[in-house]
């Protein structure tokens, strides 16, 4: 089943399998399951340390279970994970047959120290081949299988087991179970997930930073315009701070990235894991799963500035950086946030699998919302278009593949009015034909919203200037309204949100914020004595 590239490589990976490993297969008389079956015996053919069994009685068909022998260290997968999920595939190999996870002794040692009070935490994943954001919450899960003997995990594919999808009222992926009940959705790191299980977590988190001396910069936010200003300002050897609430940021949820200059193809992940590798080579202070929520400008151009957390911790720091980006921007109509992710969704790439067959809209004419129906065109039964506007803002390109769909609906100067549903999904979507005042009601399983980008700003509204979309209002130098702080990316009004023009203005901010500190003598350290 795999290319000769892609099988050499793995023989490489599996020489360092420390144990031997078994592969149990519970399989069917399906084409699925036969392809699986040739998958695993293809695997065990590349190390002497792999065997493989065709006799699991597991009640999925078909999956199989990653075994190390004669210990209860394994994981679960149920499906084929191919597609984003291969490289947990051979991360699972890897670490059940005794090659170590990739985390840090702290944070292992967390793991390990989970005692459940039932006994076990068994986790169940669904997810899809196409979704982006669940090898993250697959390969953090598996992890935590391998650290600690009480934790279970099996990674499901959502498209296969569409009875259990139905049954489960699974609408959205990733979607994590623990014990038989929902635990949480959407992207999430092993570090997320410790925290939610470790209580204490938050509380030595706080304390922690609490105690953090005064920055010479301070980055609030870890996308690329944060990433770029900790590189620029580690670099002047300064002490250099990043406050983030993942790291990453929005291009953690972004698929295909071509217009990168000098890197032709790559994803938001990948992406996401080299702007963390990069801040990893200085010495950068990084803080993650870390919001702010408030600012407070210091009394005098040489002062500190503070930011608090949502933990109730606080950070001091000589200058900041804003960089908190965007977020998808939301219908605002009643019956959304009642049903999100429960039939409205955000990424047709993650969830368009799970809605195979059924009827489902999608908001928005420009080029994401065309895009997402083009996509969604080929996996569900039909797609209804909504665009508020008189006319399509796609490029013209896109416009001509939409309309050449035959399960494709598109309506204009149509305004969403309504999500409705059983309370427990989806039921139908209210919109108002702008030209006509006349009011529709279309019956369907699912709606993805595709309206543009909202900036994460809130916490920002009484302290520096923002336009009335939100924007914080920097000058070319990335300066805002507050002396001292500075603000790039998607959360400020630069103009042509792009991947490229965040890190540029990243590396101006954290310029500017150099020279503001050469201007401003006050070491950290006295101004924190003078608070």
């Amino acid at each position: 089943m795999l290319d000769t590239k892609l099988a050499a490589q793995l023989r490489a990976h599996l020489d360092k399998l420390v144990h031997p490993v078994e592969l149990i297969a519970s399989v069917d008389d399906g084409p699925k399951s036969r392809e699986l079956v040739d998958l695993l015996d293809e695997l065990a053919s590349m190390s002497p340390k792999l065997s493989v069994r065709h006799d699991g009685t597991d009640p999925r068909r078909p999956s199989f279970r990653i075994s190390r022998t004669g210990t209860p260290v394994s994981v679960d997968f149920a499906g084929l994970p191919l597609g984003h999920e291969f490289t947990s595939l051979v991360l699972a190999l890897l670490q059940v047959g005794g090659h170590p996870p990739r985390v840090s002794d702290d944070l292992a040692a967390q793991v390990r120290s989970l005692v459940p009070a039932g006994g076990e935490l068994v986790f169940e994943t669904f997810f899809s081949l196409s979704c982006q954001n669940c090898p993250d919450v697959v390969q953090a899960l598996n992890t935590m299988s391998v650290l600690n003997p009480a934790v279970r995990h099996v990674a499901i594919d959502g498209a296969l087991f569409q009875d259990e999808v139905e049954r489960r009222q699974v609408m959205a992926v990733p979607s994590v179970f623990l014990n038989g009940q929902p635990f949480a959705q959407g992207r999430m790191t092993l570090e997320q997930i410790v925290a939610m299980l470790d209580t204490g977590a938050a509380d030595r988190a706080a304390a922690e930073i609490d105690a953090k001396a005064p920055f010479d910069v301070l980055v609030v936010g870890g996308g690329p315009a944060g990433a770029a200003a900790a590189v620029y300002a580690a670099r002047k050897g300064i002490r250099t701070g990043i406050a983030a609430e993942r790291f990453g940021g929005q291009v953690l949820d972004t698929m295909a990235i071509e217009n990168l200059i000098s890197v032709p193809h790559t994803e938001g992940p990948r992406l996401a894991a080299a702007l963390e590798a990069h801040v990893a080579e200085y010495e950068v202070d990084v803080m993650n799963l870390q919001t702010a929520t408030a600012l407070v400008p210091p009394d005098d151009p040489a002062g500190l500035v503070e930011v608090h957390l949502a933990n109730g911790a606080s950070l001091w720091s000589r200058s900041v950086v804003l960089s908190t980006g965007a977020r998808w921007r939301s219908m605002g109509v009643p019956g959304e946030a009642e049903y999100r992710n429960k039939g409205v969704t955000y990424c047709p790439h993650c969830d368009g699998p799970l809605f195979k067959g059924k009827r489902v809209a999608v908001i928005g004419g420009g080029n994401s919302g065309v895009e997402a129906a083009i996509d969604l065109a080929g996996i569900v039964g039909h797609v209804t278009l909504l665009e508020f506007d008189e006319r399509l803002r796609a490029d013209e390109v896109l416009q001509r593949k939409l309309r050449s769909l035959a399960n494709v609906t598109v309506h204009t100067s149509a305004r969403t009015t309504e999500v409705r549903g059983d309370g427990s999904r989806v039921t139908s979507l209210v919109y108002e034909d702008r030209s006509t005042s006349d009011v529709h009601e279309v019956a369907l399983d699912g709606i993805f919203v595709q309206i543009g980008l909202l900036p994460n700003t809130e916490w920002l509204r009484d302290t520096v200037e923002l336009t009335a979309r939100g924007e914080v209002v920097v000058d070319d130098r990335g300066q805002t309204s507050v002396p001292g702080v500075f603000a790039a990316g998607d959360c400020t009004t630069v103009p042509y949100k792009q991947i490229v023009i965040a890190m540029g203005a990243g590396a101006t901010a954290s310029l500017a914020a150099f020279d503001h500190l050469i201007r401003s003598s006050a070491p950290a350290e006295a101004a924190l004595a003078a608070v």
